[in-house]
Formats: C-alpha cells, structure tokens, sequence
C-alpha cells in the first residue's frame, strides 16, 4: 500500500534539513531510505522538488509518498522449529538464538518466517508479505518466545492487543554491574541513533518508551533481572540498560566492552509470554526457561563472584 504524508514546518524545525525533518517524522524509515524518496522525487517542498540539504522555513508544506515495496515471495524452508503451543488459529515458538525473525536486507532465507510457512502453508496471506503472521519481533541473538498469528482474524486481534499493550512480554536478561534498587521503572524515549543509523538510542525525539524491571539476583560483577516491556520500541531493553549503565552482557552493539562471560550474543531471553485468545478470549500464559548459553553465562557470573569473595577473604 502507497502511503502518503503531508506536513507543515513549525518553529521548532525552521531551518531544519529536509532529510533530518523526515527522518524524525518517519521513524520507519532509514535516513538512506528517506534521501532516496527525495531524489527520486517522492517529496516535494511547496508542491516542488527539493534536495535532502534543503533548510525548510517555517510553514512550508511538504509532501511525502512512499510507494509500495515491490512484490516479494518469502519460500518455506525445513527448518526445525521448537514449538510450545499451536492450533488452528496460532503458534508460539521458544525462538532459539541466532535465528532471525523475517527476510530482509541481505538475509532473504533461514528465517524463522521461511520455517512456519512450510509448517502452516496458507500463512503467506496473513499480514505483512514479508512478515506473515508476524505481530511482534525478536532481535536475532534474543532467544525466546514468540506468537504467530496463522489467521487474518488472529493477525488483527493479536496486532490489536500488541498496540493496546495488553500483550505482556517479560524477559530475563543479565546486565553489567550490580544494579542499586530491587525494582525500577526506566522512562526514556527511544528513536534513531543521530550518527550510527543502525542502532538505536536514547533521543529527546524519539518514541516513548518504558521498561519496567526487578532484581531477581545480584551477583559480584552482574545482575539477573527480570525486565517487563510496556512499550515495544527497536532493542528498548538493550537501549534502556545501556542508557542507565548498565548494558545487557555480551551485548555486541551497545554493551561497550569485551564479552567475558563467552556468551556470544546478547544475554536477552523472553521467558514468558501472556494474550487473550483471538477466537476464544481465553488467557494464554507460557514461560519458557533460558537456553543453554544463557544458563552457562549465569553459571560463569557466579563462579567470578565466588573466586572474588574468596580472595577478600584470604586477604583479610
């Protein structure tokens, strides 16, 4: 579907650069994304074409129309899929790590889209198509669960209640340092990093976002939390710890220092999962322990703690 947009500049974007003004009016779109709809003529400024430097004036019009993405076929692949639930209407996945949620930019196959369309062949008409069935996401490296819707009517309820928030997501994570307070809530907006267009960061223009968490166990040099997503903005847990200094463990993008424990990935698992039932209304619960690295992660950030407790007290 083609959208379009139209905007009025308002003093606070006056001589704001056009492709800077988009981006922070179209968050679902890449800046590169947005210089190519301008240079193709996509955008117009006062119903002329413009350049993605040009410093907008208060009051100008700008139009944007974004054209479709052209037709796409996702194949179904054998790829085997740890599923906890499923009926005539969805699936949960435990989703392992490393797995990607749906074909993009430079991974067309192997995803977790590609395995549940040779499980449920009629989902390629479910939503998005190259995201069929797909009302929420993981990041790659996050391990855990994950509900596919296989109907329309399923696709539309579960969408409903992921925007209503009604759909819990809580995850466990193992995060730098030992965190001061036993429960917290962390406000902060979350949008594009200004430099680094592939990350995501904490900006005063960003989307609203909150995570609430609590200390399940301290350890010398770690935490485990447990950490509950009200919002459901890109890497927002990652995003939140890192922004209170407290960056998830073996985080490779936002953790900012070596990964000691050998996780490999980020120490991020989604362990429980609850929604009403799109036919029947029925609560749905599921919890799903942490896969093995998570677990040996854990096992690692304990024994630092005990060598640690044991040199204090040869040293006393």
């Amino acid at each position: 579907m083609t959208e379009h947009h139209i905007y009025y500049v308002d003093a606070a974007h006056e001589d704001v650069r056009l492709d800077t003004f988009l981006t922070a009016h179209l968050p679902a779109h890449s800046r590169s994304r947005i210089k190519a709809l301008i240079e193709t003529g996509h955008v117009t400024v006062d119903r002329g074409t413009a350049k993605p430097a040009l410093h907008l004036r208060r009051g100008q019009r700008v139009e944007v129309v974004v054209p479709p993405p052209p037709p796409a076929t996702v194949a179904p692949e054998d790829i085997p899929l740890p599923v906890v639930f499923e009926d005539e209407h969805l699936l949960v996945i435990n989703k392992p790590p490393a797995l990607t949620v749906h074909p993009g930019a430079g991974r067309p196959s192997g995803t977790l889209v590609n395995a549940v369309l040779a499980r449920v062949p009629g989902l390629a008409g479910v939503g998005s198509r190259q995201r069929p069935g797909i009302v929420h996401r993981l990041d790659k490296d996050t391990s855990g669960l994950l509900v596919v819707a296989k109907t329309p009517v399923a696709y539309a309820s579960l969408s409903s209640q992921v925007a209503r928030r009604t759909v819990n997501r809580t995850y466990l994570a193992l995060v730098h340092g030992v965190l001061p307070h036993d429960e917290r809530t962390i406000t902060a907006p979350i949008g594009r990093h200004p430099r680094h267009r592939t990350r995501m960061a904490v900006v005063s223009r960003g989307r609203e976002a909150i995570t609430r968490y609590r200390v399940l166990e301290r350890l010398a040099r770690y935490t485990l939390v447990e950490a509950h997503l009200v919002t459901g903005r890109t890497h927002q847990i990652r995003v939140h710890f890192a922004h209170i200094g407290h960056p998830v463990a073996g985080d490779p993008v936002y953790a900012g220092r070596p990964d000691e424990l050998g996780i490999g990935r980020q120490a991020l698992h989604a362990h429980r999962l609850q929604f009403l039932h799109p036919a029947s209304g029925k609560e749905m619960a599921f919890e799903a322990p942490p896969p093995a690295d998570f677990t040996a992660a854990v096992e690692r950030a304990r024994a630092q703690g005990a060598a640690q407790d044991r040199r204090k007290g040869r040293h006393r």
